[in-house]
């Protein structure tokens, strides 16, 4: 059943841009850093979605200061190097221009640091920026932790008081329990990182398997 949305917040790795191979690298790149050596670096999928230092002390058993020199060096290869390992996803162009032509406000709300989506957005990728209103993101103060701290943040600055008009829409539970924690409702899509079972278990009220499908509910 369709609601009466008029704003949508996107997440960005792995709902617009396919940007697994750029991360798993540098966190591979940090891992090494610390003389761990990853087999195979597509293992390391987990660290496509939450912030980084949660990642490194939930899967590795960092330390938080340990965390934030891996995230340091996870930061030196991705600017250099990851940022530019990204690619759009396909079909996300048409989506975002349809989109746009039926009148939605759009966002991005990330956990990458606000700056770094910025230059996703405005220089990677510079053809997404017609179709995006404003990006949210993690900000350099450290005040804006979790996907629930971004969110919020983008709703005081779009000044949102309806909060059934927005829908949050992501690839990872993250992105759904951000979602409930801020009152909003949320579609989980399963072309990024995360899966069905994912979405389900978060409580995602829409799971879509293409930018089609997300069309029919918006």
């Amino acid at each position: 059943m369709k609601q009466q949305y008029t704003t949508l917040l996107f997440d960005l790795d792995g709902t617009l841009v396919d940007s697994g191979e750029g991360i798993m690298r540098s966190a591979e790149h940090a891992l090494n850093h610390f003389g761990i050596e990853v087999a195979d670096y597509r293992t390391l999928r987990p660290f496509v979605g939450p912030p980084l230092e949660d990642s490194f002390i939930d899967f590795y058993g960092f330390t938080p200061e340990q965390a934030a020199e891996a995230v340091e060096v996870y930061r030196e290869r991705h600017a250099a190097i990851g940022m530019y390992e990204e690619e759009l996803y396909p079909g996300v162009l048409d989506f975002l221009r349809e989109v746009k032509r039926r009148g939605y406000t759009t966002a991005i709300a990330t956990s990458k640091m606000r700056f770094q989506a910025d230059i996703v957005v405005k220089e990677i990728f510079p053809e997404l920026s017609p179709y995006i209103d404003k990006v949210f993101g993690r900000d350099d103060e450290g005040l804006l932790h979790t996907k629930a701290d971004v969110i919020n943040d983008g709703l005081k600055q779009l000044q949102i008081t309806n909060l059934h008009e927005v829908l949050m829409i992501g690839d990872r539970r993250f992105d759904i329990e951000g979602a409930k924690v801020c009152g909003l409702d949320s579609m989980g899509v399963l072309f990024g990182y995360g899966d069905r079972p994912e979405m389900e278990q978060a409580g995602a009220d829409y799971i879509c398997e293409s930018y089609d499908e997300m069309l029919q509910y918006l």
